[in-house]
């Protein structure tokens, strides 16, 4: 979802010229067996103090300058993939905005390039929920060009209450992942009866269920009677680490 608060020009353009990039790999953890089954690459950017800029206010800005977009979202995603541990499927987030900024469409589009080159693993690219259809649209028309180039997806933030629900999207994707939101609001009933049916409906169509916002043993035992598949969060902070 786009944030409405947009870094300075001369902050982005000091980030992007300097490369003031990280990436944090956090653990996808099966509930049957308690093993990492993936990691989801995660976007870090930095102040020249080394102080943190959250990721969402980076790509917010960038989204009025598509190039720049593109090259901020291309570089990451070089990173991610460079330092990927070795035979883990892996998570990576990706704005259609980005993905279509450079007017690629099909086998020539950048992102599909490099993540066909990447051996490691499978990649699983996840496509942020928005409150806009046009991005449902862009999302829709992304997932069937990588579902052609045999990359899977996952949709991202799902049950979050700002979010959009396209249910042409969630037919489409191989996994579905949970938003935080889900585990704050176990209890309200009505709620989780849609969260149940979700579930359900993932399952009947061979779809894989991940929650977030793991923090606790208390949240983890509710992802079991949920019966989601693998759940992540910062319970499962030791397992993993963070390189910059």
């Amino acid at each position: 979802m786009k944030n409405t608060t947009n870094l300075s020009p001369s902050t982005l353009i000091e980030l992007m010229e300097n490369q003031r990039f990280g990436v944090e790999y956090q653990p996808i953890i099966c509930l049957k067996n308690q093993e990492i089954y993936a990691y989801e690459c995660l976007s870090r950017f930095f102040n020249k103090d080394s102080s943190t800029i959250r990721p969402d206010l980076v790509y917010s800005s960038l989204h009025d300058s598509p190039l720049s977009l593109f090259q901020v979202e291309y570089q990451q995603k070089k990173l991610q993939l460079s330092y990927a541990p070795n035979q883990v499927d892996i998570f990576v987030n990706l704005d259609q905005d980005s993905y279509f900024s450079t007017g690629a469409l099909k086998s020539d589009n950048p992102f599909l390039k490099l993540f066909k080159s990447f051996e490691k693993s499978k990649i699983i690219v996840e496509l942020i929920e928005n409150s806009e259809i046009n991005d449902a649209i862009m999302s829709l028309a992304m997932i069937d060009n990588l579902s052609k180039n045999n990359i899977h997806t996952a949709i991202d933030d799902l049950c979050n209450p700002q979010s959009m629900v396209s249910t042409a999207v969630i037919q489409l994707v191989d996994y579905i992942k949970l938003d935080k939101y889900v585990v704050s609001n176990k209890s309200n009933r009505n709620f989780m009866l849609l969260v149940k049916s979700l579930i359900s409906y993932a399952h009947n169509t061979n779809k894989k269920v991940i929650l977030e916002g793991i923090e606790t043993l208390e949240d983890a035992q509710f992802a079991k009677q949920l019966n989601v598949d693998f759940v992540q969060g910062f319970l499962y902070r030791h397992l993993f680490k963070n390189v910059n």
